[in-house]
This record gives structure tokens, C-alpha cells and sequence, in this order.
């Protein structure tokens, strides 16, 4: 399988019954945001044009609608970027260490080569940041590169999948008026079988560059269920909920820490959101597809960072104490020893 085609979750065994593998918001579904999809009115076709909703989201964030862009999920959004900047003229990408497949995936199909980040990601070119980070959870390093407005030929992209779900405080990060900013709420309300997201165009952004982005998606690349989601996520009473569920999850990864450290797992230091990654003990890391298989077949499923560039370790997301419970009854069930 290539590597911006693996992912975490449901897989052809199915919907894994403690997964893991996702860094989803272990507390959801957001009832609230449930509500809102079980109302929307999915006879009918959307606003092409999403004015009410990029409204929304403009209030939400305190930008002008304008400067809204919908699209299907964040790898859509992903690939879109990245055709922008190709037929604009961006010749390079720069990656952070360790990153989402897709930001490579996207740069192979277009054929730009991938560069270091550091001198690069200052000058012309496409350049990609995560904060917190994934699959590590640090937060981001970049911003030294980026102190000002992108020069011409230029385009900054922070993903801000995981900045709902910080569980520590953020660093102090500057103005992001200047950068693409791409929102992906699915993760933080637990639902991430809708597939719905935006972007929020830096201030610098022409309203030409605006509308060939817009130009590039397909005719209703959010539909009714996205659209929902969407909307409800820029309500009071979504934000107490996903305020609520981080206190539950900060107490819920103290425990799964501890846990990793019972089962000899190596915590590697500094995240800050609702997923971590553990190296395993050196004698299982040769045996760790076999081991990985055998945890899958009980309905346990652990991300293997092998594609992230961290061989011998696994990224786990938080989830609750019954799975904490049960991945440990399943290590200590296993023979390693026995393991082809």
C-alpha cells in the first residue's frame, strides 16, 4: 500500500471495536452536532455558494466571509492547494519531519519535488505545517521561517485539525492573517465519517486567487450532512461540549500514559493533544506487523508510525478506560515469543 493511502480506523475487518488508530474526539459524537445532521435537509441540494454557512464560519473566526473556503475534507482541500499552487507556479514542497501522507501524496501527482523545510519553507513554493503536530503532538517550529506575509509564489498552509483538541497550552504563535489556515472540526466532535472542512485565506489573498480555489472544487463539495456539521460546530452550545470533553480526555490520557509505561512502551515527550506516540520494547519491534495483526483480530487497532518516519512505534489516540483495559488484557495474552 503507498503511503499517503494508509490510514487509521475502520478497515476491511470493519470498524475496529477500541480504535486507536485515529485521533478522533474519543468523548464524541457531539450530541449536539448528532441532532444537527439527524435535522438536515438532505432532499434537497445545498447553496452551491454556502453563503449562509461561510457567514458562519467568517463570525466564528472573526474574518471576513470572503476569505471562506469550503471543501470536502481536509485532503481534498489537501490536493486542491496543491493543484493551485502547481498551475500558479510553485516549483517545490516543504514538509514538516513527520507529516499526514497526503501532503506528499499531493506533491508526487503533481510532480514537485519535496525539499527540507528549513532553509525552504521561507522563500517561493508550497509549504505545509501541522500544529500541534501529527503525529507527534509538539507544536510547530516553523514559525521562525514565517514572520511576515509570504512573499510572491509563496503559499503557507497551517492544518489545524488537531488545535481543538490541545489538552496543554499552546505556544504563543503569531498573527495567522498571513497563512492558509485549514479547519477539519470532524476530529474534535468525534465524527469523522462526515467529511466536511474549510480553509481561511490569509489577508493577502486576491480575490482572483479566491475564486480559481473556488473554481477547482466540484458543484456541492460539501453536502447537506457536511453543511450540518459545519453549522454546529460554530455554536455556544457545541464549544461546551468540546470545552467539556477536554477535561475528560486530559484525564483519560494521564491514564493511558501510565499504561504504556506498565506494558514497557516508551512515551516519546511533548505532545500536548489527545494522541501520543509510544515506542515499543526493542525485542517486539521485528515481530510489530505480526503483533499489530494479532491486537486487530481482538478489535484492538494501533496506528503503526512507521509512515510517519518513527519505525518501531505505534500513535495512539486517547480513548477511554474500557479500551485502556482492554488493549492491556490483549498484550498480556499475547505470546510474542510465539509470533512468526
Amino acid at each position: 500500500m503507498a503511503e499517503a493511502q494508509i490510514h487509521g480506523g475502520t478497515d476491511a475487518l470493519g470498524v475496529p471495536a477500541h480504535d486507536f488508530s485515529t485521533n478522533r474526539n474519543a468523548c464524541g459524537p457531539c450530541p449536539q452536532a448528532v441532532a444537527a445532521l439527524q435535522a438536515a435537509h438532505v432532499a434537497q441540494y445545498p447553496d452551491p455558494a454556502y453563503t449562509d454557512l461561510r457567514a458562519a464560519l467568517a463570525a466564528f473566526h472573526g474574518v471576513d466571509p470572503a476569505r471562506v473556503l469550503l471543501a470536502g475534507s481536509a485532503s481534498e482541500c489537501i490536493h486542491r492547494l496543491t493543484l493551485h499552487a502547481v498551475r500558479s507556479g510553485a516549483r517545490q514542497v516543504s514538509l514538516p519531519p513527520h507529516h499526514y501522507g497526503d501532503y506528499p501524496h499531493a506533491a508526487r501527482l503533481w510532480q514537485l519535488p519535496v525539499v527540507l523545510r528549513s532553509p525552504h519553507a521561507s522563500g517561493p513554493g508550497l509549504h505545509w505545517a501541522c500544529a500541534p503536530s501529527s503525529p507527534l503532538g509538539l507544536d510547530e517550529d516553523v514559525w521562525p521561517l514565517w514572520p511576515s506575509p509570504a512573499p510572491a509564489g509563496a503559499w503557507r498552509v497551517l492544518d489545524c485539525a488537531y488545535a481543538p483538541l490541545q489538552l496543554e497550552p499552546a505556544a504563543v504563535r503569531p498573527n495567522l492573517d498571513h497563512v492558509w489556515q485549514m479547519w477539519t472540526p470532524n476530529k474534535a466532535l468525534g465524527m469523522t465519517g462526515v467529511r466536511a472542512a474549510y480553509a481561511i485565506a490569509p489577508v493577502q489573498a486576491t480575490p482572483q486567487e479566491l475564486a480559481a480555489l473556488r473554481d477547482l472544487a466540484p458543484s456541492w463539495v460539501v453536502g447537506a450532512h457536511g453543511v450540518a456539521m459545519l453549522q454546529a460546530w460554530t455554536t455556544p452550545q457545541v464549544q461546551a461540549w468540546l470545552q467539556a470533553s477536554l477535561v475528560q480526555l486530559r484525564a483519560w490520557k494521564a491514564q493511558q500514559v501510565q499504561l504504556c509505561a506498565r506494558l514497557g512502551w516508551q512515551v516519546l515527550p511533548g505532545h500536548q493533544a489527545n494522541y501520543f506516540v509510544a515506542r515499543w520494547p526493542q525485542d517486539v519491534q521485528a515481530r510489530m506487523a505480526q503483533a499489530l495483526a494479532v491486537l486487530r483480530a481482538q478489535g484492538i487497532k494501533l496506528r503503526d508510525a512507521h509512515s510517519f518516519g518513527l519505525p518501531g512505534c505505534v500513535r495512539l489516540g486517547v480513548m477511554p478506560p474500557a479500551s485502556q483495559q482492554a488493549l492491556a488484557q490483549a498484550w498480556a495474552a499475547m505470546n510474542l515469543k510465539e509470533l512468526a
